[in-house]
């Protein structure tokens, strides 16, 4: 499937329409971006890396009961998608007081939660994606009580189902982001990307970042994370 005009650019993805109304391709970036888009930088590899890692985590989802917006993986940048309209919310799991969590809190990082914490952000860029409830979201019309239900649901599904895979790889899945998206016939399905960019990987021995909290934090061996968890997606160990 050949892509035609481009849609739209975002910080690490472009997207294109083709032939097919109901198809696009999305083409991966090694752009980074952090804070909004105030830090900006480039890691080699990371278009392919989180690619290749979104289309595998996909295609282990849909075997496990979320559907998603994956069709086809076309080469290492590309692939080929359901065509959908984003949800304006922006979903946060999380497993262990991380990041944000635990500035906003006061907390310090890796206190482990007794069950998984749920979160949604306003994706808007203007505002800064502020953190919203469940009231705001139906307030807003981002989606309703129906499909916010469904989007539920199918997060703690994708975490169940992650932190499991992730584990025997060897790998602490902290926290992530998921972004849904509504195909033709409005049903809800995951769209975005999983990959180091949308989650916080720790070793689970040595507890080392293995995510893009390395270039957020200026820690060196950015490129070195993306390859070692992508090595372990990849062989399974």
């Amino acid at each position: 499937m050949e892509k035609t005009t481009q849609l739209y650019e975002g910080k690490a993805k472009k997207v294109y329409a083709t032939a097919d109304p109901n198809l696009c391709v999305v083409s991966y970036k090694d752009d980074a971006t952090a804070f909004n888009g105030l830090k900006k930088g480039t890691i080699v590899g990371k278009g392919v890396v989180n690619n290749r890692m979104t289309n595998m985590m996909m295609r282990l989802l849909e075997k496990q009961g979320v559907p998603t917006h994956f069709v086809e993986e076309l080469s290492d940048r590309e692939t080929l998608v359901k065509k959908v309209k984003i949800v304006a919310l922006e979903v946060i799991i999380r497993n262990v007081s991380a990041g944000s969590f635990a500035k906003r809190y006061g907390v310090e990082e890796g206190i482990v939660f007794d069950e998984p914490t749920i979160e949604f952000s306003y994706k808007n860029d203007d505002l800064g994606d502020p953190l919203l409830n469940e009231y705001h979201a139906l307030a807003l019309k981002l989606a309703t009580k129906d499909e916010i239900a469904v989007i539920k649901k199918y997060a703690f599904k994708v975490n169940e189902v992650l932190k499991e895979y992730f584990l025997k790889l060897g790998v602490r899945l902290i926290d992530f982001k998921l972004e849904f998206g509504r195909l033709t016939d409005g049903t809800i399905v995951l769209a975005d990307e999983i990959s180091p960019d949308t989650c916080r990987f720790w070793d689970a021995k040595t507890g080392e970042k293995l995510d893009k909290d390395r270039f957020r934090r200026d820690m060196g061996g950015v490129e070195d994370a993306y390859k070692e968890i992508f090595k372990r997606v990849i062989t399974g160990e």
